[in-house]
């Protein structure tokens, strides 16, 4: 395959990408009525979660028109068999996108179609289920990068550049073709996908660029002169995707926490607790990608010894332990303790009541007993006997001058001579 048809093949597959995905922006932002009050439609948040089918459109359609030109020449087989595995997982994070699947059906069906590619691409037995094991890994780890806008579209992107460096090193340009034809979908879609992303790749998305990440680098692998290190320089190129995983799997490890629960622990979720935007994240990401993808570019073109991929792989694990001393996880609330005294406060509580009721009412009634007390009787008149038990006022009541008993003095205060004189 020439050089201008890989070209043809890119420009086609961006201009359908965009095309593709800018029609499926403008049906996900139309107005719809939601099913509760200040919700979103569902409709919509379907479409954005389902925005990869248009890459993987874009993309399969651009690389399948190539094939049927027979612009792959001899290494028709591969890439037709590398395109239907992972047409096969696209196929698979679509339905799982819309309904949930389960984790042993995923991961049968990515082995089934990276079993596909190997067997088209007459690699021997024990390559075979090498190749095998790697795919299935590089497809899921990539796929876990689909945690933040833009993150894993420009990481594959950097990614895919990378392999089609190595596709047109190492002699063999039929192998560009899917690589070639991803740089030009991914940065389509990245126009979408960008933060604020209208558009997400989504579990379909997602899983055919981490598929096709995978099987192409399998296959240039397999297809590199013997004199080129390949077997240290390809797994390079996929050295973030597998160092998000392993931070992933240490700190749910750490925290006894299910592997298969998905939290906000991956890079992008721990660089934003350190305050870097949401576009910072993805370009750090992307940067940090580019090193070991550019290294291992140099090393497959023998412009660099197979030593100096040391230095990434020491960057990142010093950049994975950086992240890991970032707290992930909230601490747990811890509730008050629950003593046997607890159990009896109740009714303390409404004994102390009852006492303090009690005192109040004996209180009150010495208050009114000393008010009782504290009204002074008048003196008896002078010369006045009082009257016989029995008759009148009773015995040692005072009495005035007139011969009428005297009365205390009203509330209001007035004299008792004014009483007495209402009263006659």
């Amino acid at each position: 395959m020439n050089v201008l048809g890989i070209i043809a093949s890119g420009v086609a597959a961006l201009f359908i990408t965009v095309a593709l995905a800018k029609s499926a922006r403008r049906v996900a932002l139309r107005p719809h009525i939601p099913d509760e009050p200040g919700g979103r439609a569902p409709r919509a948040e379907a479409l954005r979660r389902t925005g990869g089918a248009t890459a993987v459109l874009g993309i399969g359609t651009a690389t399948g028109a190539a094939l049927w030109l027979g612009a792959a020449d001899d290494a028709a087989g591969s890439v037709a068999g590398l395109l239907a595995g992972a047409g096969t997982v696209a196929a698979l994070g679509l339905v799982h996108e819309l309904k949930p699947l389960w984790a042993a059906l995923r991961l049968a069906v990515q082995t089934t179609a990276a079993v596909l590619v190997v067997c088209l691409a007459g690699l021997s037995p024990a390559a075979g289920v090498l190749t095998v094991v790697w795919i299935v890994l590089v497809t899921n780890a990539f796929a876990l990068l689909d945690h933040a806008d833009g993150l894993l579209t420009a990481v594959g992107l950097v990614t895919a550049a990378g392999l089609l460096a190595c596709a047109f090193v190492g002699g063999d340009p039929a192998l560009a073709l899917l690589p070639a034809t991803l740089v030009a979908g991914l940065a389509g879609f990245l126009l979408h996908n960008w933060h604020p992303a209208r558009l997400r790749l989504g579990a379909c998305g997602a899983q055919f660029t981490g598929f096709a990440l995978a099987a192409s680098g399998a296959l240039i692998q397999a297809a590199a002169p013997s004199g080129r290190a390949a077997w240290a320089a390809l797994p390079a190129l996929a050295t973030v995707a597998l160092a998000d995983s392993a931070l992933v799997l240490i700190s749910r490890r750490r925290a006894a926490r299910s592997p298969l629960r998905a939290t906000d622990d991956h890079i992008a979720h721990r660089l934003r607790r350190v305050r870097v935007t949401v576009p910072g994240a993805a370009v750090l990401t992307a940067l940090w990608a580019g090193v070991p993808v550019a290294t291992g570019a140099l090393v497959y073109a023998e412009l660099l010894h197979p030593a100096f991929l040391l230095l990434p792989l020491a960057g990142t694990a010093a950049a994975v332990y950086a992240l890991l001393r970032i707290p992930a996880y909230a601490p747990p609330r811890t509730a008050p303790p629950r003593t046997g005294s607890s159990r009896t406060a109740p009714s303390r509580t409404a004994t102390s009541r009852a006492t303090q009721d009690r005192t109040t009412t004996a209180r009150r009634r010495t208050e009114a007993a000393d008010a009782g007390a504290a009204v002074p009787a008048a003196a008896p008149a002078t010369g006045v006997k009082g009257s016989a038990p029995g008759r009148g006022a009773p015995t040692g009541t005072a009495r005035t001058a007139a011969g009428h008993p005297t009365v205390p003095p009203p509330p209001n205060g007035r004299p008792a001579e004014a009483a007495t004189a209402e009263r006659g």
